[in-house]
């Protein structure tokens, strides 16, 4: 695939793409980790992408019905930390609502720091 670089010079620019079956394990849809910036709760272009599979996957599954749970690390209060959670669930709802799925298909939780994907028991850097 042809992309311009930094330069405006043009680059090859290979992409491989694996069949969306081969991310639904045990009935789940298994993408890669979805990181927000800190603090925040917008849709990154890697969210994005990873977002992108689970709709490629729901257009393909027209009955599946997705829970997507959002975790915070241990920084900041615990209510401050539930309500960002529950932020990013959110807007990950409402991006896969945009790209044409169903709200009825979808839901959202926020965990907070509850079940955190992240340990920062010794302090996190980032």
């Amino acid at each position: 695939v042809p992309v311009k670089g930094v330069n405006e010079e043009e680059n090859n620019v290979q992409i491989s793409l694996d069949p969306i079956e081969k991310i639904i394990e045990h009935a789940q849809v298994v993408l890669a980790p979805i990181y927000f910036e800190f603090d925040k709760s917008n849709i990154t272009a890697q969210g994005a992408f990873e977002l992108d599979k689970l709709v490629q996957v729901m257009n393909k599954y027209p009955e599946m019905v997705i829970k997507a749970t959002s975790h915070t690390d241990s920084r900041g209060s615990e209510s401050y930390n539930a309500n960002l959670s529950d932020r990013r669930a959110k807007t990950t709802v409402q991006y896969v609502i945009s790209k044409g799925i169903d709200e009825s298909r979808i839901s959202g939780e926020g965990k907070g720091e509850s079940e955190p994907k992240v340990d920062c028991s010794n302090g996190c850097t980032k």
